[in-house]
């Protein structure tokens, strides 16, 4: 599984969000938060199944942005997702480091699914 430094970065279209947002395609706003509709219908449902599945809020996320900034929530989010074995990058899908952990990610069945604890 290729690491993903996710959309902004990349300068690509969210597979979920951006592609079927007016506003953010034509860049009319870069955050969602700056939306009139914030949270969307499809934000919510999107955030929902985050929550459920991978341990994280998407609206969570954005309002810290709104009230700290990028560059606070970049650095808080570093921290949170490196790993203490080896430094390399924790998947927010599964909770498995992408340096360290890949033989593990391998024989894992559902391999988006966080183990239970």
């Amino acid at each position: 599984m290729p690491y993903c430094a996710g959309c902004r970065p990349r300068n690509k279209q969210c597979a979920f969000l951006k592609k079927h947002c007016p506003s953010l395609l034509s860049e009319k706003i870069k955050y969602c938060f700056e939306c009139q509709e914030f949270p969307c219908r499809r934000l919510r449902s999107i955030d929902q199944r985050y929550k459920t599945r991978y341990r994280m809020s998407l609206i969570e996320n954005l309002g810290f942005i709104r009230e700290n900034g990028i560059d606070i929530f970049l650095s808080r989010e570093k921290e949170k997702w490196q790993c203490h074995s080896c430094s390399g990058v924790i998947s927010c899908h599964n909770g498995l480091c992408f340096s360290c952990s890949l033989e593990r990610l391998r024989q894992k069945k559902q391999k988006y699914r966080w183990d239970e604890p």
